[in-house]
């Protein structure tokens, strides 16, 4: 039987030891992520952008569902880091996009008081797939994705 749904290695990342991720416990509702690479996070400074942690990995899902990247629930308390915008929502259309691959990134804010270091293989967050309605009035649409993200504002 086929998944519908699937993590792969991004185009550049294949020698790279990227883990394709797993749910850590026998009703785990999120994958548990890792970070593709060493990162810096400083602490946040009024004006500063987040911090973009790269995974090296993209997901194949349904149309008719997205994937949530959503902050493990201890690094807010014990790290001090922050989803710059609470959640990511992934489309499927995300998946092979020409600009990144439809690389799963993560935006982080530290309001720590210090650097904080992730390591290559750190677990950064949680993604989860979830199914979506839509309402009667929707209009069709065929517009095609061409760009990573923020780039559905630009069709």
């Amino acid at each position: 039987m086929k998944k519908e749904r699937v993590f792969e290695v991004c185009n550049g990342y294949e020698d790279k030891d990227i883990h394709i991720p797993e749910r850590k416990t026998k009703y785990a509702a999120g994958y548990d992520i890792e970070s593709a690479e060493d990162v810096v996070i400083k602490p946040f400074t009024n004006g500063m952008k987040p911090v973009l942690v790269k995974t090296g990995l993209k997901a194949k899902f349904p149309s008719d569902e997205c994937l949530l990247l959503v902050n493990r629930s201890s690094n807010p308390v014990k790290r001090g880091l922050v989803l710059a915008n609470s959640i990511g929502v992934i489309d499927a259309d995300y998946y092979g996009n020409e600009s990144n691959d439809g690389e799963l990134l993560y935006a982080y804010y530290n309001f720590g008081e210090n650097d904080y270091h992730i390591s290559k293989g750190d677990i950064i967050g949680q993604a989860m797939f979830m199914k979506y309605l839509t309402t009667s009035n929707d209009v069709e649409n065929n517009n095609k994705r061409t760009g990573g993200i923020g780039s559905t504002d630009k069709m």
